[in-house]
This record gives structure tokens, C-alpha cells and sequence, in this order.
């Protein structure tokens, strides 16, 4: 999985911004992106949120994207906000 790092400063982001700019970014390589999971750690949400465990240290939501065909995992600001994309 392709990890995209992106930081933002001088503007407040939200999680509704964070995952536009995500997507438009994963749209340059894939036609019609699907996003398999996200947190939001601002709100403390994530999802699929059925998956509530960590696995090896890693969040388990992040997980399934990983196994479920997940080829990008676009970070904003340090983690405020991870989407992941096949």
C-alpha cells in the first residue's frame, strides 16, 4: 500500500476537506476510487467501526483496509485524518 503524507497549515481542515483532497489525489492514479475505511481521531471515529481491536499495534480498521485491497493510505495532518483508498 502507497502511504501519502499531507500537511496542512494556515486554514482549519475537517474531515469533510481531508477526505476531498484525499480522493483527489488517489483519483490521479485510480479512475473511480473506493474508500474501504477512515478514521477521523479529531472526533475519535473511525470506520468500519464494527472493528474495534488492534492487531500487532496497528488499529484494526486500518487493518481490513490493508487486507482488503487497500492501495493508498492518505494521511492528513499527522493522522488527524487516514483514509484508504483501493
Amino acid at each position: 500500500m502507497q502511504a501519502v503524507d499531507i500537511r496542512i497549515s494556515g486554514i482549519e481542515i475537517d474531515f469533510e476537506l481531508a477526505g476531498n483532497l484525499a480522493e483527489d489525489l488517489v483519483r490521479r492514479d485510480i479512475e473511480s476510487p473506493m474508500l474501504l475505511c477512515w478514521s477521523d481521531s479529531v472526533k475519535g471515529l473511525h470506520s468500519p467501526s464494527g472493528v474495534q481491536c488492534e492487531i500487532k499495534g496497528e488499529p484494526g480498521w486500518e487493518v481490513y483496509g490493508r487486507s482488503h485491497g487497500g492501495q493508498y493510505r492518505i494521511s492528513v495532518n499527522n493522522d488527524e485524518y487516514v483514509f484508504i483508498f483501493c
